[in-house]
């Protein structure tokens, strides 16, 4: 396992838009810590740092928040939970954390990523992507940023199925019906499926 990456942050005491307002000013983003026993607590920080680790561990990787309140310093791992931007400048306006428990397995959605040339493709076919984002259960420090999906072998007419996604050890796809996640389909079958 390893170790997990920190961000610095304080608690922050003044409340609603107007302080926030003010943060931003100042180039700090304020934000929430959800506990895992239902306790919240506002919170600020650096927007640089925060940009940092966030390119590091985006919303599949779990981290440390470390929260200063007033001297007094407490350490907490979290994913980010949600992230809001300000939609010209492209910075952050609005931070959740969400405290996990590093024994205990979590659901993640994490996005795929396909890489290769299927053969399909080369002898004429089309692939056709369905999921950009797959559900994932394993404990925080086992969750992958992303799963990567080798298309390279897959023939016309083939597809992958959830089931038959490869996964790092100790991580599972969540479903309820075995979907597929990308196919290669030949002519034929494709106006067959647009007839259908």
């Amino acid at each position: 396992m390893s170790e997990l990456k920190t961000l610095s942050v304080q608690k922050r005491s003044e409340l609603g838009k107007g302080a926030n307002r003010r943060l931003r000013v100042k180039a700090l983003v304020p934000g929430v810590f959800y506990a895992s026993d239902g306790t919240n607590v506002p919170v600020q920080m650096p927007a640089l740092p925060l940009s940092k680790i966030y390119e590091q561990v985006g919303r599949t990787n779990a981290f440390n928040l470390e929260i200063d309140d007033n001297g007094a310093k407490t350490v907490h791992p979290v994913f980010v939970w949600d992230a809001q931007y300000h939609p010209v400048k492209g910075v952050f306006t609005h931070v959740d954390f969400f405290g996990v428990d590093l024994d205990k397995e979590i659901k993640v959605d994490v996005p795929l990523e396909f890489v290769g040339t299927a053969k399909g493709v080369k002898l004429g076919g089309t692939m056709e992507t369905y999921r950009e984002r797959v559900t994932l259960q394993a404990k925080p420090q086992a969750m992958p940023r992303k799963l990567t999906v080798n298309v390279t072998d897959m023939g016309l007419n083939s597809s992958v199925r959830a089931s038959g996604l490869v996964l790092p050890e100790g991580v599972k796809v969540v479903y309820k019906s075995d979907f597929t996640v990308v196919a290669v389909l030949s002519e034929q079958q494709e106006a067959e499926e647009a007839a259908g």
